[in-house]
C-alpha cells in the first residue's frame, strides 16, 4: 500500500481520535490527554497511538488504562468515521517527548547560566 496513503490515514485517524477522546469517552480516569502522533502499519491492521497526558504518573497510568479499556469502542468509532471496512487494532502508548525536551531545555539553561557565571569571574 502506498506510504502516502498510510500517512494520510494516520493523520486523519489522529484528528478523529482526538475528537473521540475529547467528546465520547466518558471514563473519568481520562484526564487532560492529547493525541500527539499515530503510527499506522503498512497494511492498516495496527496503529500505535501516542498520548501526552498532563498530570502525575498515577494520572498518566490511569488515562492509559482507561483508553486501553475503551479501545474497542474507539476502534468502532474510527471505522465508522473513516469509512474503513476493518479498523486497525489500537495500542496506546505514553508520549514523553514533551517532558524529555523540557528536561533538555533545563539542562541547556543550566549550562548557559554556568557559562555566564564563568565569564563574569574571568575564567
Amino acid at each position: 500500500m502506498s506510504r502516502i496513503r498510510v500517512q494520510k490515514v494516520a493523520e486523519q485517524m489522529k484528528k478523529e481520535l482526538a475528537d473521540i477522546v475529547r467528546t465520547s469517552v466518558k471514563d473519568p480516569r481520562v484526564g487532560f490527554a492529547t493525541i500527539t502522533y499515530v503510527e499506522v502499519s503498512g497494511d492498516l491492521q495496527h496503529a500505535k497511538v501516542f498520548v501526552s497526558v498532563l498530570g502525575s504518573q498515577e494520572e498518566k497510568d490511569g488515562t492509559l488504562a482507561a483508553l486501553s479499556r475503551a479501545a474497542g469502542f474507539i476502534r468502532g468509532e474510527i471505522a465508522r468515521r473513516l469509512h474503513m471496512r476493518v479498523a486497525p487494532e489500537l495500542l496506546f502508548r505514553l508520549d514523553e517527548s514533551g517532558e524529555y525536551s523540557d528536561r533538555i531545555e533545563r539542562v541547556l539553561k543550566t549550562i548557559h547560566h554556568d557559562d555566564e557565571a564563568g565569564d563574569l569571574t574571568g575564567e
